[in-house]
């Protein structure tokens, strides 16, 4: 029987087989662009030792409906920036998200600091779309991927100067992202089978990553207890967004989230 991710994957890949523009041109209007904003960098740059927090601009999600349907993406985008996020997340997936290639862009207007285009990557022109709307990162889900599609995109995303944020779910997939070279690893806690949360996950997870990887843990933070835990698991970032972008106050709520730290990762 197909699971959630499946029908959300058949409907990417059936756009991405309709779509015809040449992936040569492409890749040169998008490597013609000036270089990226540091996404990778931005997140070991902290000089407070303090968590670096990558806060999400999302409208919705399949698990909870509506967020903040008529937000303001340029306003979330400045509200992140004063609480001190170090990077923002900026879902541009539309039938399932609500998210658009105008939120990323507005969120770049509006901020200096890096940004990732969440999304389904699942053709390399989905790489090139992310560099010219603007985005600095693009996030590769391994188990949406085969090991042709996972190693051909990193390298593309590496060629156009793009950071590349590679989820994981387990060790089988972590093995996947490490076999690529990934650098940036993320362990995305939602099993996106279900849509549920294990909060135990990105823990279990941390001893498995080689000391040279920078580490994420994405969905499920609610606020600075879960941080804290992560932080203590050895996490350089958290990922955040549904805790967030239904906060009274955006920027209170980051600030805090980065006050759990006292020094540098375990194994960083």
């Amino acid at each position: 029987m197909d699971t959630y991710l499946d029908r959300i994957l058949h409907r990417h890949r059936t756009r991405a087989r309709a779509d015809g523009r040449a992936l040569d041109v492409l890749i040169d209007a998008a490597g013609s662009l000036p270089k990226p904003r540091g996404f990778a960098e931005a997140l070991l740059s902290d000089e407070d030792q303090q968590l670096s927090v990558i806060a999400e601009i999302k409208r919705r999600s399949p698990s909870r409906g509506d967020l903040f349907a008529g937000l303001d993406p340029a306003d979330i985008a400045v509200e992140y920036f004063a609480g001190g996020a170090a990077c923002l997340s900026i879902l541009t997936e539309f039938d399932h998200f609500g998210g658009s290639p105008e939120d990323l862009a507005a969120a770049r207007t509006a901020v200096r600091v890096p940004l990732l285009r969440k999304d389904f990557t699942v053709d390399a022109r989905d790489i090139c779309d992310a560099r010219l709307m603007g985005a600095d990162a693009v996030l590769l889900i391994v188990a949406a991927l085969d090991e042709v599609e996972l190693a051909d995109f990193h390298a593309l995303a590496d060629e156009l100067g793009l950071d590349t944020l590679v989820e994981v779910h387990d060790e089988a997939e972590l093995e996947r992202a490490l076999a690529v070279n990934a650098c940036l690893v993320g362990v995305n806690q939602r099993n996106l089978t279900t849509f549920e949360v294990d909060p135990n996950r990105a823990v279990l997870m941390a001893p498995l990553m080689p000391s040279g990887v920078i580490r994420v843990a994405e969905s499920g933070v609610r606020g600075p207890d879960d941080a804290q835990i992560l932080v203590n698991a050895g996490y350089h970032a958290v990922l955040v967004g549904e805790s967030l972008v239904t906060a009274k106050n955006r920027a209170t709520a980051v600030r805090d989230l980065r006050k759990v730290a006292t020094g540098p990762p375990n194994g960083g």
